[in-house]
């Protein structure tokens, strides 16, 4: 790419945000690396040019996965719908499908889907635990590529691979929203991970047919339905980013308590937890309902992770939770019997 105006710095975050470890020593021990994010004059578009994919590595302690939450599979309902709409029932591809449930729930449903995933681990035979890559033999297909393309350094490039290998077909993509991360001040929400940051237009001009886009789950993501053939090279147009200057000001605005609980031991989680100890606010524990994690502890800072239940009965009633996720703040209220103080972050 062109000339790049920086736009934000974070040193030493975890390379891997949803890996957990067995130990908290192991976890404070963990690969780390920069963000400097950056747009580029040409394209438009927002990456962090300190990215070094080699250092990545995924495994069986990786998960991401949301969908054990009723709001996020209200949210896969609404991502069926766009889906069924504009790509149809057969004949689909999900490239990057993770650990498989949005592609099982599509198929428990009667549609004809394939996918792709290095870090799957189920038994279903229309799953192969690779990544993309032509010598699949994808053609013709309708694509699916959900919480993918952040994680691609050349994201327009990529999607030309796609083309070249899939031919014709529709795609589906669905990524965070950078401008809901910026309007929201919500510095938890840059991970080394995400190598990409999208805002709506980028994905628009990313392509010459478009057929929907939109923000959707509450404005936090962007989606976009397009025909794959007609992948473009963005071009700028003058829209750039203006970076808030106050994009830090409620982690510096007022001291924090101790002994405040993070509910949502995932991406969100591990940066806030991550500053706050930088500030010297550190959090008490984690809660996640993903039993993969608990027991588990969160990269850089080491603090464990507990199930709900075993938060409920560690006499802790009264204190505050950090909702990472104002998305989840009715059903965790509801789950925990609103016995405790909650404070969804991310609300302006």
């Amino acid at each position: 790419m062109s000339d790049a105006r920086r736009l934000y710095r974070i040193e030493g975050v975890p390379v891997l945000q949803n890996r957990v470890f067995n130990t908290a020593a192991e976890a404070r021990e963990c690969v780390r690396g920069n963000v400097t994010l950056v747009q580029d004059s040409m394209t438009g578009l927002v990456f962090n040019e300190e990215f070094e994919p080699g250092i990545l590595h995924y495994d069986q302690n990786y998960n991401n996965e949301q969908s054990l939450s009723p709001a996020f599979q209200q949210h896969l309902a609404g991502v069926e719908l766009i889906v069924e709409r504009h790509l149809g029932r057969t004949n689909l591809m999900e490239v990057g499908c993770g650990k498989g449930y949005f592609l099982d729930m599509l198929q428990s449903k009667g549609f004809d889907i394939e996918g792709c995933d290095p870090t799957y681990e189920g038994s279903n035979p229309k799953i192969r635990t690779e990544f993309f890559s032509a010598a699949l033999g994808i053609r013709g297909k309708n694509i699916i590529l959900r919480h993918v393309l952040e994680h691609i350094p050349d994201p327009v490039g990529f999607l030309r691979q796609l083309a070249e290998a899939n031919g014709d077909g529709r795609i589906y993509i669905e990524v965070p929203c950078f401008d809901w991360i910026l309007n929201h001040r919500t510095w938890f929400d840059v991970f080394y991970e995400h190598v990409n940051y999208f805002r709506l237009a980028d994905l628009q001009r990313m392509f010459s047919r478009v057929h929907e886009s939109g923000r959707i789950f509450g404005s936090q993501y962007l989606f976009i339905v397009a025909d794959l053939a007609t992948i473009q090279m963005p071009r700028a147009d003058g829209d750039w980013v203006e970076f808030p200057s106050d994009f830090l000001s409620s982690l510096y605005s007022s001291p924090a308590p101790m002994g405040d609980v993070v509910w949502g031991a995932a991406s969100k989680g591990v940066i806030y937890s991550l500053l706050r100890e930088r500030m010297g606010m550190p959090v008490d524990i984690a809660v996640d309902i993903n039993t993969t994690k608990q027991g588990k502890y969160m990269p850089t800072t080491g603090v464990e992770i507990f199930s709900p239940e075993e938060f409920m009965d560690s006499e802790r009633k009264g204190c505050r939770i950090c909702v990472m996720n104002s998305n989840y703040l009715a059903e965790i209220k509801n789950l925990t019997h609103h016995h405790y103080h909650y404070m969804a972050i991310d609300h302006d």
